[in-house]
């Protein structure tokens, strides 16, 4: 089976995007949860955030500081940024991705 965020990196498959750059794309989520529901994931594929922490921290580190960006760019007063690592961590499509979360208050724990 093809991998979903691989088909939208190659443009096969569309996406609303957000921000991009030579390694990492970022687009809003077809399902938002919170008004700024924002993936940022990396062009590579990597089954999760812990293969990209190890096989390319320095593309980890885009992904953080791209959606730093996207916050400050939409003035949000606080936000959230998760990775969701493997079935039991919420994690349903298996390409890395990191979920930007604001514009409301977001409760604690998340779930």
């Amino acid at each position: 089976m093809k991998c979903l965020f691989c088909s939208i990196v190659s443009g096969e498959i569309p996406a609303d995007t957000v921000k991009e750059s030579d390694n990492v794309i970022a687009f809003n989520d077809i399902n938002p949860v919170a008004p700024t529901h924002v993936l940022v994931i990396p062009k590579i594929h990597y089954e999760n955030a812990s293969e990209l922490a190890s096989a390319s921290p320095d593309v980890l580190i885009e992904c953080l500081e791209m959606a730093s960006s996207i916050a400050k760019e939409r003035e949000l007063d606080g936000y959230r940024t998760v990775f969701n690592t493997g079935a039991d961590g919420g994690q349903s499509v298996f390409h890395a991705h990191l979920h930007l979360l604001g514009g409301r208050a977001l409760a604690w724990p998340p779930g």
